[in-house]
């Protein structure tokens, strides 16, 4: 068996039964068929290992970025493997903006699209064109557009009829060379006609000021996804939570911070075991440093339960959770 302390950002004391590393599209084809139970793994930025895993864990690694420019755009072409921030990053530097609210997000490129990784105010998939892949079954290389990827909030078609079935390679980019700020989400409000470095640093300082660094204090990031709710079950909360925030999603849905729920509820802080709810940002559980996997599910199901019982709403675990055979929820 193999550690896996070191592969995940979380850092329990998990271990696999092996770690094949692939580093470039010949070896990704060379490695397969995949024998089950596998999983592909980035950054571990978004993955916590609650148990030792009973088959083999598949580490991307590929690199490099290309760029083109056209009149109107920069089409960016991404290996899976490059950190999303040092992209980011990257691009501010270059001139090609649009990402910039997406500073300081853990992972890789390759899991961005997964997950659709979103942050004051942008989503990851109105930038991207489309995502190449290697298909497990066949090896064949392939790519599919933008429109077809099934992008939700939080969600993807990689985290559905693909699941398991590819390895994405890249990630292709657009962006415009027309950029248009996004500054309506909480602290950016109040920056003066912003530039997009302007925006990307104080990005990167609500973020530290906020997020634990998971070098210092082993994370995942935001454990529970902002839940999506219908408008007369938040009139309903308003009645006794009147100051409960709620952001628009559509005519008859809207989104409120999990953190803000987790807070009402006087988690900020506490513990159970080795697991902290982080005293800046409940929406994150930590590791102190002796957590296991038994106390960290037992803690998130207790506040999951918690806020159900509170609100009626239903928080589900944005993290990947991987016990013995694979992928649970809460």
């Amino acid at each position: 068996m193999t550690s896996l302390k070191s592969f995940h950002t979380f850092g329990f004391s998990a271990h696999a039964k092996k770690i094949t590393h692939l580093n470039s599209v010949a070896d990704i084809k060379s490695a397969l068929p995949l024998h089950r139970p596998f999983y592909i793994l980035g950054g571990g930025s978004n993955s916590i290992f609650v148990d030792d895993f009973a088959g083999e864990i598949v580490k991307i690694n590929l690199r490099g970025i290309e760029c083109n420019e056209t009149q109107e755009d920069f089409g960016i072409k991404v290996k899976a493997g490059e950190n999303w921030h040092e992209f980011v990053e990257y691009c501010v530097k270059r001139g090609m903006y649009g990402l910039e609210n997406l500073a300081l997000i853990p992972g890789t490129v390759g899991a961005a699209p997964i997950q659709n990784i979103g942050a004051y105010g942008r989503e990851v998939s109105g930038f991207i064109q489309s995502v190449d892949y290697i298909e497990l079954a066949t090896g064949e290389a392939k790519s599919i557009l933008q429109a077809d990827c099934g992008f939700g909030y939080r969600d993807s078609i990689f985290k559905h009829e693909l699941s398991d079935k590819v390895i994405i390679t890249a990630v292709n980019f657009v962006l415009p060379k027309k950029w248009v700020v996004e500054q309506s989400y909480g602290e950016l409000a109040n920056l003066s006609n912003p530039t997009a470095q302007d925006i990307f640093d104080k990005v990167v300082k609500i973020r530290q000021a906020k997020l634990p660094d998971p070098s210092q204090l082993g994370n995942a990031g935001s454990f529970f996804k902002n839940p999506v709710i219908g408008k007369p079950l938040l009139k309903s909360i308003r009645e006794k939570w009147p100051a409960i925030p709620s952001y628009p999603v559509s005519d008859e849905q809207c989104k409120v911070p999990a953190a803000w729920l987790i807070d009402q509820l006087g988690y900020k802080g506490k513990t159970l075991g080795g697991i902290l709810c982080h005293h800046n940002q409940p929406l994150v559980l930590a590791n102190t440093g002796i957590g296991t996997g038994r106390e960290l599910l037992q803690f998130a199901r207790k506040i999951r339960d918690d806020v159900l019982v509170t609100f009626s709403i239903k928080l589900e675990n944005e993290v990947r959770l991987l016990t013995t055979n694979g992928l649970i929820d809460l």
